[in-house]
């Protein structure tokens, strides 16, 4: 039985790898899956230059909430146990950081609203930063 990983990168969200997760919970190959939020710097960035950093913030955790609600409600719904959790920082960096601090069996990414080459530096980026095989789902 396979503890998942499932980082909610952006606003795209993680729906399909939520999907996946279920599906692998209701064959009885998943046992647990987490939910990893993964808030990028606020500071960098054009935004920065016209809006307060709390404001910012703000609209951030917003965007992110909607998009974990989607991957939770899919959880929920299959009745797959599942964990949140909260962590700040490049994607890449901190999803491996987690992964070396819990060491999940596997992580599942949603890679459905990526570009091609954002897709390629994620999978090399993890896979180089993490012993943790990775998966992208489409």
């Amino acid at each position: 039985m396979l503890r998942m990983l499932i980082p909610v990168l952006d606003r795209g969200g993680a729906v399909q790898a939520a999907r996946f997760a279920a599906f692998m919970f209701l064959e009885r190959c998943v046992t647990e899956v987490e939910l990893l939020e993964v808030l990028e710097p606020i500071d960098q960035g054009r935004a920065a230059a016209f809006h307060t950093r709390s404001s910012l913030v703000r609209h951030e955790k917003q965007a992110m909430l909607s998009a974990l609600i989607d991957a939770r409600a899919i959880l929920e719904e299959a009745g797959v146990p599942y964990k949140w959790k909260r962590v700040f920082g490049h994607s890449t960096k901190a999803v491996a950081a987690y992964a070396a601090k819990t060491q999940p069996d596997v992580m599942v990414i949603d890679a459905s609203h990526m570009g091609f080459f954002r897709r390629l530096a994620m999978f090399a980026g993890l896979s180089r930063r993490t012993i943790t095989p990775v998966t992208m789902v489409h």
